[in-house]
């Protein structure tokens, strides 16, 4: 890009104010702030985000939608950059440790910022187990594998549970009341409630400066209501939207977020290695950045955790262990004894 280019783009975002809230930007007034509100958009970052469609739910002619968006892109700096102007803003990219070194390793360093990590498998396997590992890490400080930030935990099959955080908090040192202070949580009762729940999540991410998104089960509720081949096409364009409201969320907000997938049996495919595959098709596929499996193994409270697909990332799986502490590296011993058997 010519010099002169971008001292002209600089100079164009020196005019632009700095907002911090819808209702300072102009053309928005009480009416129009409070509506936006209602439909899940609280915040500067979430607007920079938005569709035309979306604002006129809000009673926003399409022109005036149009202003307001491309108005709060310019306060954030949405713009065009170079692959090499790119490093810079990959390197505001953070990470939270999942409390094995092997698991991290397998995934570039931990669970990243500004994408969707997704933990598929059948009941049991641990997905659950490492969402509250993560929902735990992600207070540490950053020197310790954290982001120093608070956890948005959306629960739909009541599979929360304080004592495991209270559990895993005390093996990492940290105060178990602090920690539990720093979870914002809700349990969804049903898809419509879970999508509602993620649409007007922008204000307290920004409020309680959270980090980590999860949605523990992403699939569970879109699986039980809309059933048969008659309402496939409806479930999926519902999963669509949430899920691209999810990753705007974390982008917007520089969060990781992580969901949880069920999976669902192949009989037909009697020749694959893998006898299952992850609820909600190619919508979810092409949505989550990356793609574990976690199963059961042989060995007790074992896991193999399969990296399956990654925009960067080869192909790999390691060998995790649950325990009453949390997530942990396997030892050397029980990997003889597994191997033995």
């Amino acid at each position: 890009m010519p010099q002169k280019e971008k001292a002209k783009q600089q100079k164009e975002r020196e005019k632009v104010p700095a907002f911090t809230d819808i209702s300072e930007l102009p053309g928005v007034g009480p009416a129009t702030a409070e509506k936006l509100r209602e439909i899940g958009f609280s915040t500067v970052e979430a607007l920079a985000t938005a569709t035309v469609s979306e604002l006129e739910a809000a009673g926003i002619g399409e022109k005036k939608a149009q202003e307001l968006i491309e108005l709060a892109r310019e306060t954030i700096e949405i713009s065009w950059v170079t692959a090499k102007e790119l490093i810079k803003y990959r390197s505001s990219i953070g990470r939270i440790t999942t409390g094995s070194r092997a698991l991290d390793g397998l995934v570039g360093g931990g669970i990243e910022t500004m994408s969707i990590t997704e933990f598929f498998g059948e009941f049991g396997s641990g997905k659950s187990q490492l969402c509250h590992q993560l929902a735990v890490n992600v207070q540490l400080p950053e020197e310790r594998g954290g982001l120093n930030g608070a956890a948005l935990y959306i629960d739909t099959e009541n599979t929360f549970r304080i004592e495991r955080i209270e559990a895993m908090a005390k093996n990492l040192g940290l105060d178990p009341d602090g920690v539990l202070e720093r979870i914002v949580y809700a349990e969804a009762y049903n898809s419509d409630h879970q999508m509602l729940l993620l649409e007007k999540a922008d204000r307290v991410i920004k409020e309680n400066n959270v980090r980590l998104i999860i949605v523990d089960s992403l699939t569970a509720h879109f699986r039980s209501e809309y059933i048969g081949r008659e309402m496939l096409a409806e479930r999926q364009q519902k999963l669509n939207k949430h899920m691209h409201r999810l990753l705007r969320l974390a982008r917007a907000f520089n969060a990781a977020a992580v969901v949880t997938n069920q999976v669902m049996a192949r009989p037909d495919e009697f020749f694959s290695p893998m006898v299952v595959a992850p609820v909600g098709g190619h919508i979810v596929g092409h949505t989550s950045h990356t793609r574990l499996f976690v199963r059961k193994t042989a060995g007790k409270n074992l896991r193999i955790v399969r990296l399956v697909s990654s925009p960067y990332l080869p192909e790999g799986e390691v060998l995790i262990k649950i325990t009453q502490n949390g997530i942990e590296d396997v030892e050397e011993s029980e990997r003889e004894e597994l191997r033995r058997r």
